[in-house]
């Protein structure tokens, strides 16, 4: 009995671990990219994204259809020719850009929630990254994405 219900658990251990697998983040690799109510050209239109490299999380597949969820909670269909491998993240909530990767370095710009950053690279805590003018160090944390 003792065998059967460890059997169960590492079961649903495998499943969860799998489960999350599942869900990774893709960028919109055009300025106009359609989502759609099902994974079809058959399916009308359900919104139109004008944003390159927004970050989506992906969180089923069917054939070459994407069902995407951003960071806004808004989901849908999308074609895999208009996805690409993430390199951006969007801040969740106020930060501060930093000249290097520490709290105690010099802050060169303050960043609103909802903005778009592009990953140069990351390390523990903090990813460098550019948006607009500006290129710095931010904490990783609060953020939408994956780096």
């Amino acid at each position: 009995m003792k065998t059967f219900i460890f059997l169960i658990i590492l079961i649903f251990i495998i499943n969860n671990g799998l489960a999350n697998e599942k869900n990774y983040y893709l960028s919109l690799k055009n300025n106009k990219v359609n989502v759609r109510y099902g994974p079809g050209f058959d399916y009308p239109i359900k919104y139109i994204y004008k944003k390159i490299f927004l970050p989506v999380k992906v969180i089923d597949k069917k054939e070459n259809f994407r069902r995407i969820v951003d960071f806004k909670k808004n989901s849908g269909w999308i074609h895999i020719s208009q996805l690409k491998k993430s390199n951006s993240l969007i801040v969740l909530e106020d930060k501060i850009l930093f000249k290097k990767p520490t709290k105690f370095s010099k802050p060169i710009a303050k960043l609103k929630k909802g903005r778009l950053l592009i990953v140069k690279k990351c390390q523990k805590k903090w990813c460098k990254v550019k948006t607009g003018e500006f290129t710095g160090w931010i904490n990783s944390y609060n953020v939408w994405g994956k780096f």
